[in-house]
């Protein structure tokens, strides 16, 4: 594939909003400090930015996958005002202790599983020896190291400090 780029794979609950459980409500969304400002800085070095989440609060039956859309959508409406965007949103809405039996299952999506970060890969044209992955647990880790690229543990503090010390 011709005109490969870059890509940052972030984690979302922990790493772009403060990790209040199970967040699905713009109402209870909170940008983690200099989050914005780390999305906007690898658009603007023309990195492709995805967003790789594992939602089990959709198997869990806490809320919907239209809810997940909807909080997606007021994210990029807030991106779209410091001119910043993900480029693409990838979940997995499984949990094999779920009780909708739709998303009851093991499955290959679910991190530490590579299955998201493989299908963005798929889908875009991502350079992954130029990529990376930021998260906030182990599991992150084992995804990225599964999908063959470096992963950066974020624990905490202003994020687009943490970018900034990283590059």
């Amino acid at each position: 594939m011709t005109n490969l780029k870059p890509a940052v794979f972030f984690d979302r609950d922990g790493v772009l909003n403060i990790d209040h459980g199970y967040v699905y409500r713009s109402e209870d969304f909170e940008w983690m400090p200099g989050a914005i400002a780390a999305i906007k800085h690898f658009n603007d070095q023309g990195c492709l930015v995805f967003v790789i989440t594992n939602q089990s609060g959709i198997a869990r039956g806490y809320y919907t996958e239209q809810d997940f859309q909807k909080l997606n959508e007021f994210m990029e409406r807030e991106l779209v005002k410091h001119n910043a965007h993900i480029d693409a949103f990838y979940y997995c809405p499984h949990h094999k202790d779920g009780i909708i039996p739709q998303y009851t299952k093991d499955c290959t999506c679910r991190k530490p599983q590579p299955g998201m970060l493989l299908k963005a890969m798929e889908e875009w044209p991502v350079d992954k020896d130029r990529s990376i992955l930021i998260g906030d647990k182990p599991s992150d880790m084992e995804a990225a190291k599964a999908a063959g690229i470096p992963g950066y543990l974020y624990q905490g503090s202003n994020l687009y400090d943490f970018v900034l010390k990283i590059f």
